[in-house]
């Protein structure tokens, strides 16, 4: 199970965080500045694994964002590191190449999306097509949402 997944740059500004526990934010704040502390301190070609208080660390960089995740200590490192590939690749789908502004000025697309592919800290559905399909009919509703809300007389 996935506690938390965290992106953010390689400047150390946070872009997306995703808790599947509860925690304090106070705690929040801390483990976000010691998860860049160790990821950003490391070597490019280092392996991608880290063992950090009571579980395993999983990062992988794509661009100028790391994708980091922290894992149960029984759980498969390469599997974790197949989801955070996988939600890179959905992402992709969805933006076209994505890239640090993608994440930046549509971040709750980047929630939705991660909210269609994981849930609870596991994942919810492995289909990339699934998840398009469901963010085409969400981008759907919007626009006609919007539409309606257009064409509404103002008083």
């Amino acid at each position: 199970m996935i506690r938390f997944l965290l992106l953010f740059s390689r400047q150390g500004k946070l872009r997306l965080q995703k808790w599947f526990l509860p925690i304090t934010e106070r705690e929040k704040k801390k483990v976000i500045r010691e998860m860049m502390m160790l990821v950003l301190a490391r070597q490019p070609r280092s392996c991608n694994f880290l063992h950090w208080r009571d579980v395993k660390v999983v990062y992988k960089r794509y661009a100028s964002l790391y994708f980091c995740a922290a894992v149960e200590q029984q759980d498969n490192e390469l599997l974790a590191l197949e989801v955070l590939h996988r939600y890179v690749e959905l992402l992709d789908k969805y933006f076209g190449n994505v890239c640090e502004l993608d994440i930046i000025f549509n971040f709750e697309k980047a929630y939705f999306i991660l909210d269609e592919f994981l849930m609870g800290g596991e994942i919810l559905e492995t289909s990339k097509v699934s998840v398009g399909v469901s963010m085409e009919e969400a981008d759907t509703l919007q626009e006609q949402t919007m539409e309606e809300y257009m064409s509404k007389p103002a008083y």
